[in-house]
């Protein structure tokens, strides 16, 4: 897959559109906060005047009520004893009480006007208080956006290398998921789908056997098709262990690798593999185990696919806080200042070596072999 080069130039002249975007962004965001303080501070002062009305208003509707209250006797006394009274007084009488009725009337009115003119009031300075504060927050942001920009940034050649060896990285990794699907396929499909359609073929054999010949033959026959099929569960359990050993799950790293390594060395006669463990022997989190097995096995397998090599030494020392895996081979080494196509699988291990937060080191030199070292903390 072809990759395209990365203009540099284009990368800046973006960058600097970037800034002066979310520079003028800032001060937008700035103003609208500005604003909205403007705006909170003349609520504020309105807000006192009509709280000062409200109080006034209901000063004055306490009194109003009080008068009322006395017009009303004053009617109500004039209206038993009518006779008493001239036409003047008891008109007089009724003018007061309607007045003052009317006026308390319009006070309650008032008084509840100003009521929800404060309420609305209030309402607004919650909202304002909002956007002000979400403004102010929204600016420090920016500044920070602005800082990476103006630095970090622009120093993006080895992080656009980076970008682009972790994309291959991830293509790679997506062949090879699809070509380890392939190859397991083949393998079950030549060794336990093949054994078992062999087995159905003998046992339906067997059975003519017993019927048209006799027992010891179907017997012999049936000693030979368990020959078979050990195979076939061999095949099968060594499938398996290539995907995830379950040793690992139930024994720990140390003996798994012990096992990993011996059936290795079985398997390429011409490769001699020497395990050493010089640190505790003892259990590790899942994740750690899992990780620094794949480390080493991925390794060993570069060793083997790549180097040549006719001798491996692996070491492995677990300390309190840290573990230490060493990987020698003799093989015919590299060039580690030339990046190959097929340095993936170093790739790989760097990976690995980030997520658990440790140190990777490689030296090699051609003719002179290879050494890993990897370095990892126990956060344990």
């Amino acid at each position: 897959m072809a990759i395209k080069k990365f203009d540099t130039k284009t990368l800046d002249h973006i960058l600097e559109q970037m800034i002066e975007t979310v520079g003028s962004s800032k001060d937008e965001i700035f103003q609208i906060g500005e604003q909205c303080r403007q705006d909170y501070d003349s609520i504020i002062e309105e807000l006192k005047e009509v709280k000062r009305m409200v109080a006034q208003m209901i000063n004055e509707g306490d009194k109003l009520d009080v008068q009322v209250r006395f017009a009303r006797k004053r009617l109500s006394e004039v209206s038993k004893h009518f006779k008493d009274y001239t036409e003047s007084e008891v008109r007089e009488a009724y003018e007061i009480a309607h007045k003052l009725q009317m006026d308390l009337t319009m006070n309650r009115q008032l008084e509840k006007q100003l009521r929800d003119r404060r309420d609305d009031l209030e309402r607004r300075l919650c909202g304002l208080t909002e956007t002000i504060q979400r403004a102010e927050h929204l600016v420090s942001q920016i500044s920070v956006v602005m800082n990476y920009l103006m630095s970090d940034l622009r120093q993006m050649g080895e992080a656009l290398e980076n970008a682009r060896q972790k994309q291959d990285f991830g293509l790679k990794i997506i062949e090879a998921q699809e070509e380890e699907r392939k190859r397991l396929s083949r393998e079950i499909h030549d060794g336990p789908a093949q054994m078992l359609a062999n087995v159905m073929m003998r046992s339906d054999l067997i059975e003519k056997i017993y019927k048209e010949r006799s027992a010891e033959e179907a017997i012999i026959e049936i000693r030979s098709l368990k020959k078979t099929v050990r195979s076939a569960l061999y095949e099968v359990r060594r499938i398996i262990y290539d995907l995830r050993p379950m040793a690992l799950d139930d024994l720990g790293l140390v003996p798994t690798l012990k096992k990993y390594l011996q059936t290795i060395e079985e398997y390429h006669q011409t490769t001699k593999i020497h395990f050493t463990n010089i640190g505790q022997d003892r259990r590790l989190p899942a994740k750690y185990e899992v990780a620094l097995f794949r480390m080493i096995q991925e390794s060993v397998q570069n060793a083997l696919k790549h180097a040549g090599a006719d001798t491996i030494q692996v070491k492995l020392e677990i300390k309190k806080d840290s573990v230490t895996v060493v990987v020698k081979d003799d093989g015919k080494g590299f060039d580690t200042n030339i990046k190959k196509p097929e340095s993936f699988g170093i790739l790989g291990l760097k990976e690995r070596v980030e997520l658990l937060e440790g140190e990777l080191s490689i030296h090699s030199k051609i003719g002179t072999g290879t050494l890993i070292v990897i370095q990892v903390p126990l956060t344990v």
